[in-house]
């Protein structure tokens, strides 16, 4: 569905123009997300709980003959190209692998689409733990299903997307990100069921805005330790499995049946899997609360994951417990948490809407002070999900 054009919007055309001396054929907008509660829970078939937000990806491309690509980074004032016959990551280019891999997606599934130029741009930050990974590759797969005359419905999109950060990228990343970036809705979070793909829209608690405090510390989603993690969710399983042939994910162990299986674990893969089966209890009474208005309890259910994902899970590092320590103690914050996947990145924060402007300022000053870094405050909105852009001007 195409969609009423915003500055970045504006921008990918614009900064198309430029790079190319022509007009885009078509062009794509996909946001990014923020999680409120549900961590590392996605990979193991849990629920999570996130929100697109009002920032994002833009992708603009025309139809060009032969089979090369060309991509312009307008952010990073960078182009390079490839030929879709030689699909290979480049380290000098890493941008342009989240493309790749989605050329390489649509090609494993048998699609038709022509070779392009395309740019790519964004208003969400980079490396922040808020998927402008996932609002690329969901961006770029309606981009070239446009130019290719075939539509992807929106669940095969998320489904193709994850597989090309999966199978390409090299990242094994759980569905919630290219969900909530697909299905996300103006002003309402997303439950997700990352077993059955079951979705329910959930209200914020009235009155409280998303704000999220980045620590300035960036993270590799690739690295060895994003993965080292599924693999030790895997391992538990396998050990729980021998005994309990019905459980194939942790999904399947709720906190009472894990006291059972602990002792059978290693005492890493035992903290790894109580993290997960402890967070998805968590992210359901999350969400009654929400519906509730119980914005008390909410508020230690997020403290509790943040302290999870630090103890048993140990993806938090100093920056973000800092920045979890500074808003938890403030009447006006009603959840603080570390939110993605950890090792640098941001926290999110539901803080009253009459109080954003001094509790940033708290934030940042505190941090300053503790750190001698600057925190980067963004206050998002949820919003919808991606669409197909009008190009004619």
């Amino acid at each position: 569905m195409a969609a009423a054009i915003t500055p970045v919007h504006e921008g990918v055309l614009n900064g198309f123009r430029q790079a190319t001396n022509h007009e885009a054929e078509a062009a794509a907008y996909a946001p990014g997300r923020v999680n409120l509660i549900g961590e590392h829970t996605d990979y193991n078939e849990g629920f999570v709980l996130p929100a697109a937000v009002d920032r994002g990806v833009a992708v603009a491309a025309r139809r060009l003959p032969g089979d090369r690509f060309i991509l312009h980074a307008l952010d990073l004032g960078e182009s390079c190209s490839f030929s879709r016959e030689h699909l290979q990551r480049e380290p000098q280019h890493p941008w342009a692998d989240y493309f790749k891999a989605v050329v390489w997606a649509l090609a494993c599934r048998g699609f038709t689409f022509p070779s392009c130029e395309a740019a790519i741009t964004g208003d969400l930050p980079r490396g922040a733990g808020l998927s402008s990974s996932a609002a690329y590759e969901v961006a770029t797969a309606l981009v070239l299903s446009t130019l290719g005359g075939f539509d992807l419905p929106s669940l095969e999109l998320a489904k193709l997307a994850q597989a090309a950060e999966n199978g390409f990228v090299g990242v094994a990343c759980g569905i919630m990100d290219q969900m909530a970036s697909t299905f996300g809705e103006k002003g309402k979070a997303l439950l997700l069921d990352c077993r059955s793909l079951a979705r329910e829209t959930v209200e914020l608690p009235p009155g409280l805005k998303i704000v999220v405090a980045g620590s300035g510390v960036r993270h590799t989603l690739a690295s060895s330790e994003y993965n080292k993690r599924r693999a030790e969710c895997e391992e538990g399983v396998r050990i729980i499995a021998a005994s309990f042939p019905k459980v194939t994910f942790l999904r399947d162990v709720n906190p009472e049946e894990l006291e059972r299986f602990l002792p059978a674990l290693s005492p890493v893969v035992r903290k790894r899997c109580r993290h997960v089966v402890t967070e998805n209890a968590r992210v359901l009474q999350a969400v009654t609360a929400m519906r509730a208005g119980d914005t008390v309890r909410l508020k230690t259910l997020m403290a509790e994951s943040h302290f999870s994902l630090r103890d048993d899970y140990e993806v938090s590092c100093p920056e973000l417990d800092i920045l979890v320590d500074l808003a938890l103690p403030l009447p006006t914050c009603h959840g603080a948490r570390l939110t993605g996947a950890g090792f640098g990145g941001s926290t999110v924060n539901l803080v009253e809407a009459g109080a954003v402007a001094a509790f940033s300022e708290t934030i940042a000053s505190g941090y300053q002070q503790r750190t001698g870094r600057a925190a980067e405050i963004y206050v998002f909105e949820p919003s919808a999900g991606a669409h197909v852009l009008t190009c004619a001007r």
